[in-house]
């Protein structure tokens, strides 16, 4: 990057000037978004949202991932993430500048907080790119610079600004290996200020010496394509070690411990979650200090609300029903550990008005639903480190859990009215004649519901290819639907074929009153995309619920980890990758491995007891469902009579395969020339 105008915007910018080794066009949306944060914020998002296509070509590129200017932000990042180039955590700041910056270009929506916000996280974006590319990971990148204040802001977005010099001075002060005295500390401010103010004003006259013709533009766009297919055609050509060795430099980069976000961009985080689940919230505007109180008809999560133990971090409010408390801490926190103080919060709570408890109290506590996060997504590796962690403290029995997202009001509104003991109740008195079981499903089923009422999550039954496994679910479906130990249950099918014999079989086997479970509840089949409220089964196949997990379009509607609480996984053994029957429009897997870690994602998103039926355990089958809870094997199939032995190979004797063939010394032998079709001597 020799220009002149390059070499200006870099030294100019005062959070992106690093970038002036990789490429004039990442520094351009970049810096434009720098000086139109508070002037046009609208068009900063914008021109982040720019940047971040920007960044994520470049970085497709680099690991031979990129196809041509026709991809979709959303399809370069899941080929990134699939690659393993993205951590969760940074795809998680990607697509929140992509949605953002949608809504910026098609609706005009964009706050100067919000604009501010996202600059933030495109720095944050631009250090781990930096990082990944220049092996530069213990370079110091300084602290962000904000932007000079708007002739018109709000309080909140003021007391912002002021957090942010506050951080910008320390981090000169740090620099300087020093305790800083008060007067010292003053000047350090003052220079900081002094020093910020003049490096947006080098900023802005720099960027209007780099406007650009529309000529010069299209110019900039195809040096930028051929830029990237140049890197394409190397990265193509390099060793795998070589790409490789890029693509662990990227996830060390957008590691936890790189990306350091602090506690208001983890809130902001936080916040973006609670409003995909369907809660109003804002951790700087909704809060009770600013004199936000529950309302009918709303689902609030009020922040900051008092308890006699201190201000919880947020109360979730369905009306005027508390109804869940959450702790929230840092990128780096334990997570696990901080839900005993949304416990305390929930014991403590104090009604301050016209507020009411959702019921109870159940024992100490007062509000039933505890959550506690620090806004990381849920790693297995890393438990106690990641998710939203969460506790139904209406049963002291009840387990502490990760889960990959957020309930929404009405799934928090369901799973109160559910009644898990009276469930268990009822299923050990509900009749089973007509369900027209044998003995040996009839006992896998109350293997399974006995595995339920003892709290375990996992379950596996093993039975014999034949001997009726669809048959035994639709019965234990049945009877935990009409116990109402269920709200919605997702039957789980390798693909399309199984799916429709599942869905037939649903159809015509009739239980009570000659009625199939077709006639008696609502059934959504594999065509159908979202359940209605009254839908108590869904059957689907693990591809399509890992295309809508995993890989959503924006007009795609967002899965809550409640819309099921049991996932039943028929043929759990399955090598899926190897079958292509099995394949889902274009939806493939690298490997095994990469199988089966999207089919635990998906089983790992909804907070559901998960039942698996095989007839073969596999090692990653019991390694998700663990042992069997119930086995019926095809050796005591036979001896029962419902399956018939294999017979005996039968041999076929011949002369040649008894006798075998000798060649004496000096015989002549006849071979058969196929050419001219004669018998020659040798």
């Amino acid at each position: 990057m020799n220009s002149p105008t390059a070499k200006s915007l870099a030294a100019a910018s005062p959070n992106f000037g690093f970038l002036a080794d990789q490429d004039l066009r990442l520094l351009q949306a970049a810096t434009a978004a720098e000086r139109l944060v508070f002037e046009f914020p609208v068009s900063a998002l914008t021109r982040l949202r720019q940047f971040g296509e920007l960044l994520a070509q470049e970085a497709a590129a680099l690991v031979g991932l990129y196809h041509g200017n026709l991809d979709t932000q959303a399809d370069l990042l899941r080929r990134l993430s699939d690659r393993s180039v993205l951590t969760r955590e940074v795809s998680d700041l990607f697509h929140d500048l992509r949605k953002k910056g949608n809504a910026a270009s098609h609706d005009g929506i964009g706050t100067k907080r919000e604009a501010l916000h996202q600059l933030r996280m495109a720095r944050v974006l631009a250090i781990w790119f930096h990082r990944s590319v220049s092996d530069s990971t213990n370079r110091k990148y300084g602290a962000f610079v904000p932007p000079p204040n708007p002739q018109e802001q709000d309080r909140l977005l003021e007391t912002e600004l002021d957090r942010l010099r506050d951080e910008l001075m320390k981090a000169r002060a740090a620099a300087e290996s020093s305790e800083a005295s008060a007067e010292r500390e003053a000047a350090l401010r003052q220079e900081a200020e002094d020093s910020r103010r003049a490096a947006y004003d080098d900023l802005n006259a720099a960027l209007e010496l780099a406007e650009e013709t529309e000529e010069q533009a299209a110019a900039a766009e195809t040096e930028w394509q051929s830029r990237l297919q140049s890197m394409q055609a190397e990265s193509t050509a390099a060793t795998p070690q070589a790409v490789d060795a890029i693509v662990q430099r990227a996830k060390a980069a957008g590691d936890t411990e790189h990306l350091d976000l602090d506690e208001a961009a983890t809130r902001k985080l936080i916040d973006a979650q609670l409003r995909d689940a369907g809660w109003e919230v804002d951790t700087e505007e909704i809060t009770y200090k600013d004199g936000v109180r529950p309302t009918k008809g709303k689902n609030l999560a009020i922040s900051e609300w008092p308890t006699s133990s201190g201000p919880a971090d947020y109360v979730l409010f369905v009306g005027l029903k508390a109804i869940g408390v959450v702790e929230a801490k840092r990128k780096r926190k334990d997570v696990m550990g901080a839900l005993e103080q949304a416990k305390r919060y929930s014991r403590d709570y104090v009604i301050k008005g016209e507020e009411s408890l959702a019921g109870g109290p159940w024992g100490d506590f007062k509000i039933p639903f505890l959550f506690a996060t620090n806004g990381r997504p849920f790693l297995r590796q890393l438990q106690s480190k990641s998710g939203t962690w969460f506790r139904d403290a209406r049963r002291g029995t009840n387990p502490s859990k990760a889960l990959e997202g957020w309930y929404t009001p009405q799934g928090l509104i369901d799973l109160l009215a559910q009644d898990h003991d009276d469930a268990e109740a009822k299923l050990k008195t509900e009749p089973t004649d007509y369900l027209g079981l044998r003995d040996y499903q009839l006992d896998a089923v109350l293997a399974a519901e006995k595995g339920i009422a003892a709290g375990k999550q996992e379950l596996l039954l093993a039975m014999a290819t034949g001997t009726g496994k669809t048959r035994t679910a639709l019965g234990l479906i049945y009877r935990l639907i009409k116990a109402k130990r269920f709200r919605r249950i997702l039957f789980l099918v390798d693909r399309s074929s199984l799916g429709e014999q599942t869905q037939d079989a649903f159809k015509n086997v009739k239980l009570e009153n000659l009625q199939s479970l077709y006639d008696i509840y609502d059934v959504k089949e594999l065509g159908d995309i979202v359940p209605d409220k009254d839908t108590r089964l869904q059957v689907a196949t693990v591809q399509g619920m890992v295309k809508r997990l995993l890989y959503p379009t924006d007009g795609d509607t967002h899965i809550p980890v409640d819309r099921y609480d049991c996932i039943i996984v028929d043929e759990s053994h399955r090598g899926y990758n190897l079958d292509r029957e099995m394949s889902d429009g274009e939806l493939a897997y690298r490997s095994q491995d990469d199988y089966v870690s999207k089919y635990r994602r998906v089983l790992d998103h909804f907070d559901a007891v998960r039942i698996g039926l095989t007839a073969t355990p596999a090692l990653h089958t019991t390694e998700i469902f663990g042992e069997p809870a119930y086995q019926y094997s095809y050796r005591q199939a036979v001896v029962d009579g419902y399956l018939v032995d294999h017979e005996p190979p039968i041999r076929i004797l011949t002369d040649l395969n008894q006798q075998g063939i000798h060649w004496a010394v000096g015989e002549e032998v006849q071979v058969y020339d196929g050419r001219s079709g004669q018998l020659d001597l040798y």
